[in-house]
């Protein structure tokens, strides 16, 4: 994922290396480690882990692949799993983790930072950042007027090979999960097989459709909304705009990145010092400004040009989307679009 410019990366980690600076935490080289399996690219959250390396002294070993890949891998892996702290792009991950009961209890000083909504109930995994499904539209070639006001409206055949999907990429399952929870599974897998036969464009991952649309190779995309707010912090005049989904209908559900500490973890101390770090103004602050993201604690600014959070966007249980990630990969699968 391309996000931020790298002069606003700089700028946060900058309000980071200040306030670590004035910390009573110093860094010293034998703080122990931790190891992360990451479902966020090392381009988004690496900053965030150098800024918590130079706070702590504490070293973490990092592991990068796609999260329903990790998440399977730490399931196969079982109690022989080197992970301490499991990082996901999305609820259905740490919620599939959270249904095999490998994720451990996190306490509620960290938990209690952030609103319920965005946490699992059970308190095995913490949200801590959120970002909204949205319709990026290239307002050259459409108005937004013009635009569907529902998810369901895609199907329909004056879209027909223009609406870019990212079948295998972690927020449309999440999105896939939600919407057969408010709809069903058999008009949700009507809804794909429309799109399929209508020759809808498949994408690995977000960016592309963003490009594809700027390109005018396409109207339309379904992706997260940081994707466009990336490209236009490396070109103003990009022609792509975020299009909001009404706040009831499932395609502006909001997710969250989650992360859990693992139920066998041997560093569960340093673990947790990880997520407070997470959670921390700091670093909400350097997840905003860089990435583009929703900070879910209280009093950070969210990013410019964004609405609120609050209100904005199809909310569910988030701990639901675990249990239904299996079934929700064989309907994309069945329905014929791949990525």
């Amino acid at each position: 994922m391309r996000i931020r410019s790298t002069a606003v990366l700089l700028v946060a980690f900058a309000l980071v290396g200040a306030s670590c600076g004035s910390s009573d935490n110093t860094a010293s080289d034998d703080n122990g480690s931790i190891t992360v399996y990451s479902g966020r690219s090392e381009d988004l959250i690496a900053p965030i882990f150098e800024a918590f390396e130079a706070e702590t002294g504490i070293e973490i070993n990092v592991k990068y692949d796609d999260s329903a890949n990790l998440a399977l891998l730490i399931e196969t892996e079982g109690d022989a799993s080197p992970a301490d702290v499991f990082i996901s792009q999305s609820p259905g991950a740490v919620g599939f983790l959270d249904g095999k009961e490998l994720l451990a209890e996190i306490p509620s000083e960290i938990t209690e930072r952030v609103d319920p909504a965005y946490r699992s109930p059970d308190s095995t995994w913490v949200g801590v950042t959120a970002r909204a499904r949205t319709l990026v539209y290239n307002p050259d070639l459409i108005a937004e007027a013009d635009l569907p006001q529902s998810i369901m409206e895609l199907a329909q055949p004056e879209w027909a090979g223009q609406v870019g999907i990212a079948p295998g990429n972690g927020s449309f399952q999440d999105f896939v999960t939600a919407f057969r929870f408010q709809a069903g599974d058999d008009v949700v897998a009507g809804w794909l097989g429309a799109l399929a036969d209508a020759g809808a464009p498949t994408y690995a991952k977000n960016s592309a459709i963003v490009d594809a649309v700027s390109r005018g190779e396409i109207k339309i995309g379904l992706v997260n909304h940081y994707y466009v707010l990336g490209t236009l912090a490396e070109d103003p005049d990009a022609p792509v705009a975020n299009h909001f989904f009404p706040a009831d209908d499932v395609g502006s559900l909001v997710i969250v990145t989650g992360a859990a500490i693992l139920e066998q973890s041997e560093n569960a101390a340093n673990a947790q010092k990880l997520l407070e770090f997470f959670l921390s103004d700091e670093a909400q602050m350097m997840f905003s400004a860089g990435e583009g993201e929703y900070p879910l604690v209280d009093g950070i600014a969210i990013p410019d040009g964004l609405p609120p959070l609050t209100g904005l966007g199809y909310t569910v249980d988030l701990a639901e989307l675990g249990g239904g990630l299996e079934a929700t990969a064989a309907i994309i699968r069945d329905s014929g679009l791949q990525g």
